[in-house]
């Protein structure tokens, strides 16, 4: 009498964190959204100055005094400023200018934040408590007093307001990654490396970094509107983007000072500033949702 085969188990298929992180990030729609309208904007900050300069003649530099500022109307859908510039393609190459300092800063921030935290804590001991109590010392410090003293040392150009929000904003990204690679150095891959004469720098840029990757995304996505908002503040006073350059916090603050009678100057940059600002927020919310490892299923 032959003896019934065997039953194998279902294999279940494994499946990584990334991949389930994209399978939960496309399931929240409110994220989804926001991160198409992100990408709708700035796909028309690209091509839509090039593109009205070439169709109707409108750039956001060109001055017509005559015609001065005017209401929103077909051939202004957003009016025009006091100088008579057509003030959708300004409000377009403003959030070009504004969405370029955005990302450029938090990747200066996060860049800088992520080896320091790493080095910080692998290093240990008196390395990482002199190291941290600088990052102390400077938490201490207001933040847009650091960012002020630096663009007025290093000038007002578009690169170095970006380098000077990104070398200050880096500090919650060095804490962050210095409690993740706490827990991570003496996990068994690490202890591996060490044991094949692996050396620190080596295991620090391929082996632990790596794997710090998840946190280092979400605090990138939720750092980039907060330095827009800044750089916003930046031109608010002065020391941001120089005209006849347009950033959105550029055209607020001409707004703000014209508001009273000429009101489509501030409504409509706005505007654009809040809605992408609200964007940002909700695709970085649902970022963080997406990569906790709680939420996997």
């Amino acid at each position: 009498m032959t003896a019934p085969a065997a039953v194998e188990p279902d294999l279940v298929a494994g499946s990584s964190l990334w991949a389930d992180a994209w399978k939960r990030l496309r399931r929240n729609r409110l994220a989804v959204a926001s991160g198409v309208m992100i990408l709708l904007f700035a796909a028309a900050c690209l091509v839509g100055p090039g593109l009205i300069a070439a169709t109707w003649g409108y750039d956001e530099a060109t001055q017509d005094l005559a015609y001065g500022p005017r209401p929103p109307s077909w051939d202004h859908p957003f009016g025009t400023d006091f100088y008579g510039r057509d003030l959708l393609v300004r409000v377009l190459a403003g959030g070009r200018v504004s969405l370029s300092v955005g990302l450029l800063a938090a990747g200066v921030a996060a860049t800088i934040g992520t080896v320091y935290g790493a080095i910080a804590s692998y290093a240990g001991g008196v390395v990482d408590a002199v190291m941290m109590r600088a990052v102390d010392i400077l938490y201490a410090l207001p933040y847009m007093f650091l960012v002020i003293i630096l663009v007025t040392i290093l000038g007002k150009s578009l690169g170095r307001v970006f380098l000077a929000l990104g070398a200050v904003g880096w500090l919650l990204t060095a804490r962050i990654v210095r409690g993740q690679v706490m827990s991570l150095k003496e996990q068994d891959f690490v202890l591996a490396a060490r044991s094949l004469g692996t050396s620190g720098t080596d295991i620090v840029f391929r082996h632990l970094i790596p794997n710090t990757l998840g946190p280092v995304i979400v605090t990138f996505t939720l750092t980039v509107p907060a330095m827009i908002l800044q750089e916003a503040f930046l031109s608010f006073l002065g020391l941001g983007v120089q005209a006849p350059r347009a950033s959105l916090g550029a055209l607020i603050n001409d707004g703000a000072n014209q508001m009273l009678v000429f009101w489509w100057t501030l409504a409509f940059p706005g505007g654009v500033m809040a809605v992408l600002l609200l964007a940002l927020n909700f695709l970085g919310d649902g970022i963080r949702d997406a990569l906790d490892p709680r939420m996997r299923q």
